[in-house]
Parts: C-alpha cells; sequence; structure tokens
C-alpha cells in the first residue's frame, strides 16, 4: 500500500510541457515530501544472465495480488517497448507498472533493432543503447533483451508473467487491431495512463523542426559537416549564419546597455529634480518666513521703530503730578549783578508773558539786618 500511495503522490506532480498550440502548459505537481535515500547502487540484470528459478511457476489472479503476496513471492508484472530516446514518459510509465501492487517484481522488454524496423520503423539509439537506459531505470528489477512483439503463451510461462502492463489504447501492429488483445481476454492486462506532452515522436519531431539550429549547435561543438552529413555550401551557410547571429546579439546586448544607461540616467535625473525641488520649496519657504508680510523681519523693524519713537519723545507726566502750588518752594540765589540800590523788580503783570526773576523773602531778611 506504501507502494501506491507513493505512485498516487507522484503521479499528481505538475511538469511543464508543450501544448499543441506551441506554449508551455504546466501540469500538477504534489506538496513537499519527505527526503529519502533509496539504495539502489547497480542497474537491473537481464533476464538471460539470472540463474533459473527453481519453484514450479504458479500464477496469481488480480485479487491476491492486490492483497498483497509473501515476500519471496512478487507479483511479476511485465512492459515492454522500444524505449528510443528514454525519456521521462517511458520512467512514468515503468513507475505506474512497477506500483501496480504492493509487492511488484518489474520486469521490462526491450525489442531488437531488427525487429523494430520491421514493424515501426528506425531508432535514434541502437538495441544496446536502449537495453543499457532501460537497466538504469530505478522501477526496473529485470531487462529482458530482443523482447517478442507479440507475446506467447509459452514466453509468458518462461519468464513465469502474471500481469503484463501498457496503456489501454489498442495498439495495432503486425496485423493484429490490438497486439495485446489476447492479453486482455485472459485477465493478465494492468493498464496504466500515457504521459501527455512527451514522447520519442515528439523529441524527433522537435530536432527536424529545427534542424538548422541544432546543425549550427554541433558545428560550433567541434562535430564536422561530414559527421553531421552537411555539403560544403550549407556549411558555410550555416557558419554565415552563425556571424550573423552574434552581431545580431552583439547589437542586442548594446541596446539592452543603452536602454539600461539610459533608465539609469532617468532615474538618477528624476531623483536630482525632486532633490531640487525640495530645496527649492525649503528656500522659498524660509524666504517667505523671513522677507513676508507676517515675516520675522517685519516684526524686527516694527520692534525697533517702536524702541526709536520711545527714545526721542519726551515723557509725559502721570496724572497724579502735584500742581504749581503744591510743589515745594524751590531754593533761592542770589544772582551776582543785583546791588542794594537796584530797586527790586516788580511782579510781572499776569498777562504779560515777559519771564521776570523773583527774589525770595530770605533775601529781604538779609538786607533788614545789614541796615
Amino acid at each position: 500500500m506504501e507502494a501506491q500511495s507513493s505512485s498516487g503522490l507522484l503521479l499528481s506532480r505538475k511538469r511543464r510541457r508543450e501544448g499543441s498550440n506551441g506554449e508551455a502548459e504546466e501540469v500538477e505537481r504534489p506538496g513537499k515530501i519527505p527526503r529519502c535515500t533509496v539504495g539502489l547502487k547497480h542497474p537491473a540484470p537481464f533476464a538471460d544472465e539470472l540463474q533459473p528459478a527453481d519453484k514450479p511457476y504458479e500464477r496469481v489472479n488480480m485479487e491476491e495480488a492486490k492483497r498483497g503476496t509473501p515476500p519471496d513471492r512478487p507479483v511479476r508484472v511485465y512492459a515492454d517497448g522500444i524505449f528510443d530516446i528514454f525519456h521521462s514518459g517511458h520512467a512514468r510509465a515503468l513507475m505506474q507498472a512497477k506500483c501496480l501492487f504492493p509487492n511488484t517484481h518489474l520486469i521490462v522488454g526491450v525489442c531488437s533493432d531488427a525487429l523494430t524496423r520491421k514493424y515501426k520503423g528506425f531508432t535514434v539509439m541502437n538495441e544496446d543503447e536502449r537495453y543499457d537506459a532501460v537497466s538504469h531505470c530505478r522501477y526496473v528489477d529485470e531487462v529482458v533483451r530482443n523482447a517478442p512483439w507479440t507475446l506467447t503463451p509459452e514466453f509468458l510461462e518462461r519468464h513465469r508473467i502474471d500481469f503484463v502492463a501498457h496503456d489501454d489504447i489498442p495498439y495495432s501492429s503486425a496485423g493484429s487491431n490490438d497486439v495485446y488483445k489476447h492479453i486482455k481476454a485472459a485477465g493478465m492486462f494492468a493498464p496504466t495512463q500515457r504521459t501527455e506532452g512527451i514522447s520519442t515522436s515528439d523529441i524527433i519531431t522537435r530536432i527536424v523542426r529545427d534542424y538548422d539550429v541544432y546543425v549550427r549547435r554541433n558545428l560550433q561543438r567541434g562535430y564536422t559537416a561530414k559527421e553531421l552529413n552537411v555539403s560544403y555550401i550549407n556549411e558555410k551557410k550555416y557558419h554565415l549564419q552563425e556571424r550573423v547571429d552574434k552581431v545580431k546579439r552583439k547589437v542586442r546586448d548594446v541596446e539592452e546597455k543603452s536602454k539600461e544607461f539610459v533608465q539609469k540616467v532617468e532615474e538618477k535625473s528624476i531623483d536630482l529634480i525632486q532633490k531640487w525641488e525640495e530645496k527649492s520649496r525649503e528656500f522659498i519657504g524660509n524666504f517667505l518666513q523671513m522677507f513676508g508680510p507676517e515675516g520675522a523681519l517685519k516684526h524686527m523693524l516694527q520692534e525697533g521703530k517702536g524702541r526709536m519713537l520711545q527714545a526721542i519723545s519726551p515723557r509725559q507726566s502721570p496724572d497724579s503730578s502735584p500742581t504749581r502750588e503744591e510743589r515745594s518752594p524751590s531754593p533761592t540765589f542770589r544772582l551776582p549783578f543785583f546791588t542794594k540800590t537796584s530797586p527790586p523788580p516788580s511782579p510781572p503783570p499776569q498777562h504779560s508773558g515777559t519771564r521776570g526773576y523773583l527774589i525770595s523773602d530770605d533775601d529781604d531778611d538779609d538786607d533788614d539786618d545789614e541796615n
């Protein structure tokens, strides 16, 4: 059951794939999973190199397989294919086959080059490369080289196969509408799901579609035109295209750098303008605070003007000051030019505005003493 749960978790994983419209699409992925270390250190062995089994073969049915079998009797599941340019779609199909039952021994059959060319066509990888690629898949327990195109009862019995795993789409080949028809009829078929967006044909289509790009790529990496089956004229054409692309890339880089420079200059100019505006507002505010209608300079001038007026204008007598009659008599003094013979000055008439000299009573007393 642990294998089935991990299978469900891995099948829900998202991956980017190219859709029908040429745009990248995303497939659902699960959340974080605990770290674990799988102790796989060796590739899967080939079936013709294993020792023959000593126990008699007794096939298990679907109920027994789902319920679980003893550790020494795993359910033997067989999956076959070409596995050319081994990719994630192949690996996910084998993962599903491995996780069909709690205790599964996965056997993978790989067809030879001759059989593949006869029924399907040429391959990119030869049979030895494909055998080796499949044997290094983590889900594979055993690899059958030169697997048959159509499964016979003798082949199933020889390899002690309980179930055959493949996608449920009818596979028409070798004069049959479905090469797995008799397997399904015997109740030995276990369906899996195809991974959309990835296949060997899709990968080859990408390469063919961008043929010039990959030829130029390999020419840059040191492959000769002869190795790439490219004519002399096409070789020169690809080299010329590569030079033109380099010039275009340089021009594009210069444009991007110039755009970045202009953008930086604009940002700095905007900062400078903002700082200038702030400083100008600050200067104007300080100027108005000093020289404005209600500024500090006006108050200073008004205060100075008031002090000057107060300094030059006489002080007014207080309202409670005494009158002329109430004042104390002022001390008298003698004038040096007055003599005895000089008659005392007559008091000035009240209507006259001339000012006279007053002689106090003390002077008269002095004169009497002398007489």
